[in-house]
């Protein structure tokens, strides 16, 4: 797995990405082709914590994590076991879904912006079509609350959401 490691307010030395490397090489047995998956690391310092945020994105589908601690060995071990988690809590639903988990491809672009509006971030995704259950598949996979999609059930732009109540609610933009 090729892992792009930048450190935020902390400098990256040889052990932690050897550490890191050597961590997120467990996850390589998931992928057919794990030479080709770019995974970006991220670990920052915030007060005393340790934050760590792994992103993998596919043409199929996107992993991410991030996880907290004061220890960064420890949110290391944290970050990579909830990654392994997602993948195998999953693994049926991606296989039925897409057969295999490969063709990894950077398809979103970050951008940190500052406005007057107190807009923090700005972040342009490139939608793809797609069913509601994949939606839902993609949202728990980024472990995020709602997801934006092109809706091929509805003809759309669609957000699905997470519930209060554990359920998903969809909201269809026409």
């Amino acid at each position: 797995m090729e892992l792009n490691i930048r450190g935020d307010k902390l400098v990256v030395t040889k052990a932690i990405k050897d550490y890191v490397t050597d961590k997120m090489s467990k996850l390589d047995k998931y992928f057919e082709e794990a030479s080709k998956i770019k995974a970006s690391i991220l670990i920052k310092v915030k007060n005393d914590e340790q934050i760590i945020e792994v992103t993998v994105p596919t043409s199929k589908f996107t992993l991410r994590a991030e996880e907290k601690h004061n220890d960064l060995y420890a949110a290391i071990d944290l970050v990579t076991d909830k990654l392994e988690r997602q993948i195998r809590k999953n693994k049926t639903r991606l296989n039925n879904k897409f057969k295999n988990i490969i063709q990894f491809d950077i398809n979103t672009d970050i951008e940190a912006t500052e406005d007057t509006l107190n807009i923090i971030k700005r972040k342009n995704i490139t939608t793809k079509p797609m069913d509601e259950e994949e939606a839902i598949l993609q949202m728990e996979l980024l472990n995020h609350d709602f997801f934006v999609f092109k809706n091929i059930d509805e003809e759309c732009v669609s957000v699905i959401y997470k519930r209060k109540d554990n359920d998903y609610g969809i909201i269809n933009v026409k």
